[in-house]
Order: C-alpha cells, then structure tokens, then sequence
C-alpha cells in the first residue's frame, strides 16, 4: 500500500513540474521562470545584460554554423539558433561528459521531457534563442542531442578565454 501511494505521489509530482517534451512548442525562458543555476559552463543570462549575440544556423546534414564561439569570462551571449533543415533540433550547451550522458539518455528515452536554459529545441524552418552568462574559463561544448543528431558530428565548441 505505502509502495503504491509512493508511485502516485510521484507521477502526481512529476505531472505537476513536467516541462516540455522535444517538440515544436514555444519554450518559455523569460527571467522570471529560468532557473538560475550556476554550471561548470556558466550561468543562465538575462536578457537586460546581453553583451553581443551569435547567430547559429542548424542544417539536415547536422552542422552547426559557426561550429566554434570564442567568447571573454564575464560575457553575455544572446544565442539566436535558425533551423534550416527540415527536422527538428537542438541546441544544448555542456561539458562533453555531460553531452555523452545527456545523449544515452535521449537513445533510451527519445521523447524525454525537459526544459532548462542552457537548451534551445528548434522546429524546421523556425528560429529559438538563449541567453547565457559565460562566467568561468574553459573550452565548453553545445551539441544536438535529438537520437542520430550527435553520432553524425553535429557538435560545436565555445572557448571562454579570461578578460
């Protein structure tokens, strides 16, 4: 009986604070409702404090353009990702182990829910921002985490030099 009220204590939990699936759904990442969670890549930005944006292009043959983004510590990046293609994709930012894992998962579980500010999903011919807080030096990775999309190499890194 405790096993079974368990389970519908925690579907209940998890229906109530689910997130967005991997679909075309508009992403809401306004200041108010973005977790501000400090990653060994930075920090979830506000849009009041961007410093410069970066245009990213995605294309069906799982490139990223540009593939490599130089930026200084301190830096807020507008990130403006434009799919060209005519599948869905992503854009996560990361460390690579943390890619490789967020990327078995998404094999097992390819509809898996989740929304956070380092992540854009973005609909074919459709266009999908973040904002981010570059705050700490380091070679750091974005990807497209979508099954298939990151075996074919569509990867790209950020280098955060220091001021």
């Amino acid at each position: 009986m405790q096993i079974t009220k368990t389970l519908i204590m925690s579907a209940l939990l998890a229906a109530s604070t689910a997130s967005f699936a991997h679909g075309d759904e508009k992403h809401a990442k306004g200041a108010a409702l973005m977790k501000m969670e400090q990653k060994e890549w930075g920090i979830g930005g506000l849009p009041n404090a961007v410093n410069r944006t970066v245009e990213i292009r995605m294309t069906d043959n799982m490139r990223f353009t540009p593939d490599l983004v130089e930026v200084k510590q301190g830096e807020t990046i507008k990130f403006v990702h434009l799919n060209n293609g005519k599948v869905m994709h992503e854009f996560v930012l990361g460390t690579k182990k943390e890619l490789d894992e967020h990327a078995a998962l998404m094999k097992k579980f390819p509809t898996m829910e989740h929304d956070e500010p380092y992540m854009a999903h973005v609909g074919a011919g459709k266009k999908g921002e973040i904002v981010w807080n570059f705050n700490k030096v380091g070679e750091f990775d974005f990807a497209c985490l979508l099954p298939g999309h990151y075996e074919a190499g569509m990867v790209g890194k950020i280098k955060v030099v220091a001021k």
